[in-house]
């Protein structure tokens, strides 16, 4: 794993942040050792509303976009990492090509970066229900789909990994649905009976995904939440994020029944506080469409599962250039609760038609996992590589776990 040690560290820690802001051309910090592993997740801003055409683009290999992204990989030099909305291919060629002619490929210097092993699953968006879901007497894209897409596999996911992915050991809850998760919030005054008992939780998916590193099996827990807005005053997509990131409070919580949502845990016998076997070793990660504290998501959606017993939360990622942007772009920045160091998204800063930037893409180490580094990918105006802030409206987040 020596390719770690040409790893640049794009953040620092909050306590440098000042400093940072001072200093001309600070922009690396100490490599992990080669006893860590980096875990990324990275929302690429890449899907395409045209069936096929991103798969074309990373075929032809001059995209614009697909180059910046492979920059910011090429930089941050992940071992394992997540890519959000890069749509969906059963034959996987897509993805080979974004391999062989993006990430093989060295983007203005940087080092190319191969991954050995890659798990795309099958997603809810663009999969058209069986029932009118919206209620307008048809049953048609997007809006009658189980996630919101104007094709199948529109806004997919993808992980890289350079270590080997226990593939038939990948568990689904794809096709859970959300009248089955206890205690759900599905707006009973805006889908019919027929549609409340057809529609499914996850708006992507959510898959539990085993890696194998050295002698220790690690979990992915991976899922892309429908974001809590583009609805109405039912909030039924705010309602189904809370509940999507619900599900893996769900799976965490032994108190909590298996049997409705048929999830298995190995047949012992758990008792309240206890920790499942499934609930060692895990990281769960994605772009979850949720601040702790600002923007659209109904309270709490975030901080119930951020303050969890069973997650490692002795950390938070951040970045000098995401508490320089708060500053600068100010607007609805200016009033919220949230540390700015920790925004991971850059929306409209005008109070009226945006949110501002926010804290929604997260990577959360069970408790077990020794975290020894952490950032996101958010360069500085000054830096040389600022330019890179241009690859999506999501940064990159990463940490690095010390190997047993």
């Amino acid at each position: 794993m020596t390719h770690l040690m040409d790893r640049r560290c794009p953040v620092l820690t909050f306590s440098l942040i000042l400093f940072a802001l001072l200093a001309t051309g600070l922009s690396g910090c100490a490599s992990p050792s080669t006893t860590a592993v980096r875990i990324a997740t990275f929302n690429t801003a890449l899907s395409r509303d045209q069936e096929g055409a991103l798969h074309a683009a990373f075929a032809k290999g001059d995209d614009a976009k697909a180059r910046l992204v492979a920059e910011v990989i090429q930089r941050v030099r992940p071992d394992i990492v997540l890519l959000q909305e890069v749509d969906y291919d059963p034959t996987g060629q897509a993805y080979a090509d974004f391999q062989r002619n993006y990430l093989n490929v060295s983007q203005n210097g940087a080092q190319q970066i191969h991954y050995d092993y890659i798990y795309a699953p099958p997603v809810n968006t663009g999969v058209l229900a069986d029932v009118d879901l919206d209620g307008d007497g048809k049953i048609t894209r997007p809006n009658d789909c189980y996630g919101f897409g104007r094709f199948d596999g529109h806004y997919g996911m993808v992980v890289l990994s350079k270590y080997p992915i226990n593939q038939d050991q990948v568990l689904s809850l794809r096709e859970k649905l959300w009248k089955d998760l206890p205690d759900n919030n599905l707006p009973s005054d805006y889908y019919n009976a027929n549609a409340q008992s057809r529609l499914r939780l996850s708006s992507k998916t959510h898959d539990v995904v085993p890696i194998q590193i050295r002698k220790n099996q690690y979990k992915l827990w991976i899922s892309h939440p429908t974001p809590p807005v583009f609805d109405g005053p039912e909030d039924r997509n705010g309602r189904r994020n809370y509940d999507e990131i619900g599900l893996w409070l769900n799976y965490l919580n032994p108190a909590i029944s298996d049997s409705s949502l048929s999830i298995p845990h190995s047949g012992l016998s758990i008792k309240p506080g206890d920790v499942r076997p499934h609930a060692q070793r895990f990281i769960i990660m994605g772009d979850l469409n949720a601040d702790p504290n600002d923007g659209e998501s109904r309270p709490n959606a975030m901080n119930r599962l951020l303050s969890h017993e069973h997650i490692n939360n002795a950390f938070t990622p951040t970045s000098a250039g995401a508490f320089e942007a708060a500053n600068l772009q100010a607007g609805a920045n200016l009033k919220h609760k949230t540390d700015p160091a920790t925004d991971t998204g850059d929306w409209n800063d005008d109070p009226s038609k945006g949110s501002g930037n926010l804290r929604v893409d997260y990577v959360l180490p069970s408790k077990d996992l020794n975290v020894t580094g952490s950032g996101v990918y958010w360069p500085t105006r000054d830096d040389p590589y600022a330019y890179l802030n241009k690859a999506s409206d999501h940064h990159l987040v990463w940490i690095d776990i010390e190997l047993d």
